[in-house]
């Protein structure tokens, strides 16, 4: 299995194997990663996320051959050439392939066939022998068998039978399907005005290999809604059946006829659906993965946006009607006071709305504003920067998906059982800006509003490949394990939703924790859970400064002894770089720390708990766009990038609507994957190309712009 592995995804066997004991040992993914580079190879986290895939995969696979085993033995048929062919093999659609003949089957026209006595006329006409099919054929004249018609319909329905049954037919007809196969979508009649959003599908088709993931999504969407029906064959099947003759007529007379007859029915009956519902599953399979990268990749941009850090910050949900409603959060992001602004019309306080807002920076000491996003947005940022206030402010727009469905969850009843959805939605608004991934983990991504049809996708796939994205955030970043919530906790490596609970209980009834190897003194924190978790779990103003640091405790007396051996102190060596310079690193390899592990530690004493996230920016959209009706064609935009699909980008200019960069816009070369020239958060510059106001859509370009 290890070699099998190694060689599908070009790994060593050995980093292989090593990785698969750790995996089996209850190591995590990100923990392998940064602390077990020697084990490894270096092999990053895609590359042992690839690694658990695969074996899981395997493991799968023998358990069906174990299944299959067991059901031929049943049988009586398992011979030892057979048997060892099955666990040799190692493709699930092969296996599958081996055990059809043997298969238990439904009451098919064939069962149907032998149980009347037919299989032997079915053998002789394969034998192709005789021309007398008449004669052979009287001899089966009995019991049911009512005339020599049906005694050859019979033995036909057998050899068509075979004919999909066989190995060789099955790869034939996959080979041309994978060269030849076209997917083909028309509207089911009468349903042409209740499906008109499919409408670029009613009467469609292109070649399968070229269709692309958020095409065969739309289309298996319309046929799942009731609106389309789709199909996927070759252009012409005459290249099948003659091949598939070819192999199952080797004479000429009566018998090659009825077997001719008999390979035409097996094809369109049996072996033609069988092979495009193969290649059904496969290709939304396919469009599935590509669709779930896409939406990963998004995620982890948006996860790793630039956070404001811990500032007081006051938030602002911007409404007309219902007014703004206004949060003010300390430091840690804890609310301190709200209420709502009326600036806007139809209520139009501007006065009153202006010395509140100017009151609340002073009184509550703010240092930033946030503002969300949606409606009146812009005139709540007009309104925001237009006012005198008594210190200098940073003013963002953030994002607000997601914020609603935080505002009406359990979790932000918990978090403020005693205030509305409006009040939370403004927290979660100010929070997000201070550090967006902290309370993005609080959301379900698939309500972020980066993904691409994410609920037509695999499910368990899409839901394994975002917590595993949210995962490698959560410990690239690291957390601060005295602020950080419940919900940041749980995606810590080795930590878990009661351990999580455990230490925030832990720190409510103790204070602050003081050192990392407190945290052994936590409910259910047992040696494997500390292990896995301590490297990524930060004590800002530790008394030992290697706390707040991505060194692992377990490296902590090979630091000392770095230290020791300059005659200094820990403190001393993360402070100057002078004595850390003074370290040869290949005096310190031992068997279990290699110079992998060594150039690790002295890049975080370098840097100890460095962030990897980029600073923050503030951002301006142009003054002169305030609803679609101000954007024109021709106009050069600012614009942020809100989602990365693989038929282009959406761009948020300022207004409601967001502008699609297609992706033959997005660069004056060629680009198959969006995701090469943009991410989620970017800042970009964009050309309109096209408004149309009644379906209000704009098309945006970033050729030629510098």
């Amino acid at each position: 299995m290890n070699k099998y592995i190694s060689q599908t995804l070009n790994l060593s066997e050995q980093a292989v194997a090593n990785t698969l004991k750790l995996l089996a040992e209850g190591a995590t993914i990100p923990f392998i990663s940064r602390y077990r580079k020697e084990a490894t190879g270096g092999l990053d986290e895609v590359q042992i996320a690839a690694i658990d895939t695969a074996h899981k995969k395997l493991v799968e696979l023998d358990k069906r051959k174990e299944t299959i085993l067991a059901t031929i033995e049943e049988q009586g048929k398992l011979s030892d050439e057979l048997r060892s062919r099955i666990a040799r093999c190692m493709d699930a659609t092969e296996l599958e392939d081996i055990y059809l003949p043997y298969k238990p089957k439904r009451r098919t026209r064939a069962e149907v066939a032998r149980g009347k006595g037919l299989e032997p006329l079915a053998k002789m006409l394969m034998a192709q022998n005789s021309n007398g099919v008449e004669s052979m054929a009287m001899r089966f004249v009995k019991g049911e068998v009512k005339d020599v018609d049906e005694a050859l319909q019979g033995a036909r329905d057998i050899i068509a039978e075979w004919v999909n049954e066989s190995e060789r037919s099955r790869n034939t007809v996959r080979n041309i399907f994978a060269r030849e196969a076209r997917i083909t979508s028309k509207v089911i009649a009468g349903k042409e005005t209740e499906g008109d959003k499919y409408r670029d599908y009613f009467d469609w088709s292109e070649p399968l290999s070229r269709c692309s993931s958020h095409r065969m999504l739309a289309i298996r969407r319309g046929e799942k809604e009731g609106f389309l029906r789709v199909s996927i064959a070759p252009a012409d099947d005459t290249v099948a059946v003659e091949r598939l003759e070819r192999q199952f007529v080797r004479s000429q007379g009566e018998c090659a006829e009825q077997i001719a007859m008999a390979v035409r029915d097996g094809y369109k009956r049996l072996l033609r659906p069988s092979i495009e519902t193969e290649f059904a599953n496969s290709s939304k399979e396919k469009a599935d993965e590509e669709a779930i990268r896409v939406f990963a990749a998004n995620l982890k941009q948006l996860l790793l946006a630039p956070p404001l850090g811990q500032k007081r910050v006051l938030a602002i949900d911007p409404g007309y009607r219902t007014g703004c409603k206004v949060v003010c959060l300390d430091a840690q992001g804890n609310l301190l006071h709200n209420e709502t602004i009326f600036p806007h019309p139809p209520k139009s306080d501007y006065a009153g709305a202006s010395r509140k807002l100017t009151r609340l920076v002073e009184q509550y000491k703010i240092e930033a504003i946030s503002i969300g996003n949606g409606t009146a947005s812009r005139e709540t940022e007009q309104f925001v920067t237009s006012q005198r206030y008594d210190r200098p402010l940073q003013v963002f727009v953030v994002s607000e998906d997601g914020a609603s469905i935080y505002s009406a969850s359990k979790v932000a009843r918990d978090e403020f059982p005693d205030y509305d959805v409006t009040v939370r939605g403004a927290v979660s608004i100010g929070r997000r800006l201070m550090d967006p991934l902290a309370e993005l983990v609080k959301i379900d991504p698939k309500s972020i509003g980066v993904g691409q049809y994410q609920y037509d996708v695999n499910q368990n796939e899409l839901k394994s490949s975002l917590d595993r994205t949210v995962e490698h955030c959560v410990n690239s970043v690291g957390v601060n394990v005295n602020t950080a919530s419940k919900h940041l906790l749980t995606y810590v490596s080795g930590l878990n939703a009661t351990l999580a609970q455990n230490i925030v209980d832990y720190r409510a009834e103790h204070g602050a924790f003081a050192s990392r190897s407190e945290l052994k003194r936590v409910p259910r924190m047992g040696e494997k859970s500390f292990e896995q978790s301590a490297g990524f779990l930060r004590i800002p103003d530790a008394k030992n400064p290697l706390d707040n640091s991505a060194v692992h405790p377990e490296r902590y007396r090979l630091v000392e002894q770095m230290a020791k051996d300059l005659g200094c102190s820990v403190g001393e060596l993360i402070a100057k770089a002078e004595q850390r310079a003074k370290i040869d690193v290949a005096r310190y390899v031992s068997g279990d720390v290699g110079l992998p592990t060594l150039h690790d530690i002295m890049s975080e004493l370098e840097k100890p708990g460095r962030d990897p996230r980029q600073a923050i920016e503030v951002w301006n959209f142009d003054e002169r766009i305030r609803t679609i009706d101000d954007v024109k064609a021709g106009m050069v935009l600012p614009g942020i990038v809100t989602n990365v699909t693989n038929f282009g980008c959406f761009v948020d200019i300022g207004i409601k609507e967001n502008g699609l960069v297609h992706v033959s816009q997005l660069a004056d070369r060629y680009i198959s994957d969006p995701t090469t020239i943009v991410s989620v958060h970017q800042h970009v510059t964009v050309r309109v190309l096209e408004v149309d106001y009644s379906r209000k859509r704009i098309s945006l370009t970033m050729k030629g712009i510098q």
